[in-house]
């Protein structure tokens, strides 16, 4: 892309700042992800293993928690409303009315997550198709309405609501008294316990428990622990807001406003922490989904504060790529990132297999389920490039990345143009 100042996109051009920020945002995904070993947590037995570069396990895992952890995949998420607003916008234009069709992209995308699922049980893309269901029905509110709604549920409304109903619905306490049962005498000839064996996991049997329990924690995850489903939907609505306002159309016009934007939001994310540490003293964001006991009004408003700093850290990070990305001399560095992006799907899926495969003990579990967190670093680093090599080199000779081929075809049930 020419990052000339003076000239907006033509009408239907790809806005390639959009490709490289989505590659921008799979970079911080894939380094969490690979922290979190794929939602494998295997207890071994591992492969004996002298670690290396230790000294730097706390640093590395200090930025994963506090720069990379929730604000990636917000941008991400983010990026996905905003697809939504550019297809239905470029359908109008065409005088197409393309709701069905979009439904039925959802569908396929929804099947599609599921077999990410299989591999990796926290793939979200099942998860986004649903919600870019609810999009396509809210679409016709308008901006204000749609500004109102993404501010109630940042502001933790749907996890207040649950509260206040079981508060009001909750039986009266009544006090009892129990007897403690009696101890159960150990049997004289019990003899030893046998010595722990795990169990042998298979591919099948992994897939099996990613799609039942892993599915089933993956959704208690997501709206129980902690608020991030719900905190994905109102990004959405931004995403779709922000589209509406045509910002990445005309971001290169405008400098100064940018660089407005970007104070403002470290201003917010300064701000919403503090309120949130006043709040909730001591609260560990990082650790809400191990908080033990139900929720009190003390921790589900901590919890929305410290959810509404992590938006604003977001979006600092995506205004900072974009004034970046509109200096011209790093911007050519940047747009290394779009043909990434423009496959996000793609590399997004082959992530979450090649996460498996590593991480797995039908896979190479036992050799990097015991590998540290600066080691993992690397390892996801090198993972990251070589899709970058991959993503420039197959854009040379096709159209679009393998499963947004498929995606598309499917969509409009007809093969489309892939050899450039």
């Amino acid at each position: 892309m020419s990052h000339n100042t003076n000239l907006a996109p033509a009408q239907g051009a790809r806005i390639t700042v959009i490709d490289a920020l989505r590659g921008f945002s799979l970079l911080g995904v894939i380094l969490v992800h690979f922290q979190q070993h794929y939602s494998v947590h295997s207890m071994g037995p591992f492969n004996e293993h002298t670690p290396i570069l230790a000294q730097f396990n706390d640093a590395v895992f200090w930025f994963v928690q506090n720069v990379l952890m929730g604000r990636f995949i917000n941008i991400f998420a983010f990026l996905f409303g905003m697809s939504f607003f550019i297809q239905m916008d470029r359908a109008a234009k065409k005088g197409i009315d393309f709701r069905g069709r979009f439904l039925w992209r959802m569908v396929i995308l929804f099947a599609i997550g599921i077999i990410g699922s299989a591999f990796y049980s926290g793939d979200i893309l099942s998860l986004y198709a649903i919600y870019g269901v609810v999009l396509l029905l809210i679409n016709p509110l308008k901006n204000w309405m749609l500004t109102a709604l993404a501010a109630l549920i940042l502001l933790g409304t749907p996890k207040l609501t649950t509260f206040a109903y079981d508060k009001i619905t909750a039986p009266p306490a009544v006090e009892q008294v129990v007897e403690a049962p009696e101890r159960p005498r150990m049997p004289e000839n019990m003899g030893e316990r046998p010595p722990f064996v795990p169990e042998k996991i298979t591919f099948t049997k992994s897939v099996e428990n990613n799609l039942t329990r892993g599915a089933m924690e993956k959704i208690n995850y997501q709206f129980q622990a902690t608020n991030r489903g719900y905190i994905t939907l109102a990004i959405f609505i931004l995403g779709l807001i922000v589209g509406r306002l045509r910002f990445f159309e005309t971001a290169h016009l405008y400098m100064r406003r940018n660089l407005i934007l970007f104070a403002l939001f470290i201003a917010g994310n300064l701000i919403f922490g503090w309120l949130a540490n006043i709040v909730a003293p001591g609260m560990d964001p990082s650790m809400w989904f191990l908080r033990s006991g139900p929720p009190t009004l003390q921790t589900i408003i901590g919890t929305a504060l410290f959810d509404v700093e992590l938006v604003f850290s977001s979006a600092s990070l995506l205004m900072a790529f974009v004034i970046l990305y509109n200096i011209p001399a790093i911007g050519k560095v940047l747009d290394v990132l779009a043909p990434y992006g423009r496959m996000g799907l793609t590399n997004y899926v082959s992530q979450s297999i090649i996460g498996a495969c590593l991480f797995a003990m039908w896979g190479l579990g036992s050799t990097f389920g015991a590998w540290g967190y600066a080691e993992l670093m690397i390892v996801g680093l090198g993972l990251y490039i070589s899709q970058i090599i991959i993503s420039t080199i197959w854009l040379r000779y096709f159209k679009y990345g393998p499963l947004e081929w498929l995606w598309r075809s499917a969509t409009y049930l007809k093969w489309q143009p892939f050899k450039k």
